[in-house]
């Protein structure tokens, strides 16, 4: 089914492809809301990780060394898009598309000190990518960072952008914005901006606090933002009343709303509740992939 949309068609963008069969309501929220803060929800969950917790001991025993929660909430995340393609869309100039891949966007440190810089990273999934594949992906791309002897390319855009003045260095980034609104930005600039992808996600339980609800920036052009905290313990009554003690993981996710309706957006956060609850299933491949509509 997605060979139909290879070919660039009128109205198509770089990193996208238009959708045309939505609802003309649909099609018309993003003329009312025009800026992702606008259009902004907020939604909130709790992951029970007793199973989890032994699943990941389970795989680091296997030698997958350091395998975590990042690589469970980013594996979930993958699948869920496999599955609900409508959360990967995004909004440009007031239109609604259907994003060519799977881009989700990290900030890591060059090294494990308190002092080491940090730099955005860009993380290129498919659908079909397992807990494995996003595993693999993912070091490949933090080891080549730090072995990196140069910046990244967004912190290189950023220092050339920075040796402008500031009057005109403002002048500059609104012709980018008009550049964007009008799919002119090059292919290079696109990989490099940590704004334009599907997905920006922190872990904060790495510096031992809750998650935050996250705004999405006006800038560029993602979607969804997740945040998770550190682990917290919390007495509960079982089924038969007794006292027992289980841990959770708080995560928080701010999406824009104009993306796809508001049953399709639950309906996809209970998808990857779903897999956060059940990781074995994300170690295979998804039996199927849904393509977005035309």
């Amino acid at each position: 089914m997605a060979e139909q949309y290879e070919k660039r068609r009128f109205g198509d963008r770089r990193d996208g492809r238009l959708l045309r069969s939505l609802s003309p309501f649909q099609r018309f929220t993003p003329y009312i809301m025009k800026s992702r803060n606008d259009a902004t929800n907020y939604y909130s969950d709790a992951l029970e990780i007793t199973e989890v917790e032994t699943w990941l001991r389970e795989l680091r025993r296997q030698g997958w060394k350091g395998m975590g929660l990042l690589h469970l909430f980013l594996a979930a995340y993958v699948r869920t898009v496999s599955q609900c393609p409508g959360v990967n869309r995004f909004i440009n100039a007031q239109k609604i598309y259907a994003r060519n891949n799977i881009e989700v966007v990290m900030i890591v440190k060059k090294s494990l000190t308190v002092e080491a810089e940090e730099t955005a990273i860009k993380v290129i999934f498919d659908p079909a990518d397992t807990v494995f594949d996003v595993y693999r992906k993912i070091n490949e791309k933090i080891e080549e960072v730090k072995a990196a002897d140069s910046d990244s390319s967004t912190e290189n855009v950023a220092e050339g952008l920075m040796k402008i003045p500031g009057p005109l260095l403002r002048f500059a980034v609104g012709v980018l914005k008009l550049m964007d609104y009008l799919d002119l930005l090059p292919r290079s600039l696109l990989n490099a901006s940590p704004f334009h992808g599907s997905l920006i996600i922190t872990d904060l339980g790495s510096l031992g606090t809750p998650p935050v609800y996250h705004h999405i920036y006006n800038f560029g052009n993602l979607s969804f933002f997740i945040a998770f905290g550190s682990k917290r313990r919390a007495m509960e009554l079982d089924r038969s009343g007794a006292p027992t003690e289980r841990k959770y993981v708080d995560y928080r996710i701010s999406m824009d709303e104009r993306i796809s309706d508001g049953s399709y957006l639950v309906n996809s956060m209970k998808y990857m509740k779903y897999f956060l609850s059940h990781p074995k299933e994300l170690e295979h491949p998804p039996t199927q992939i849904k393509e977005d509509v035309f």
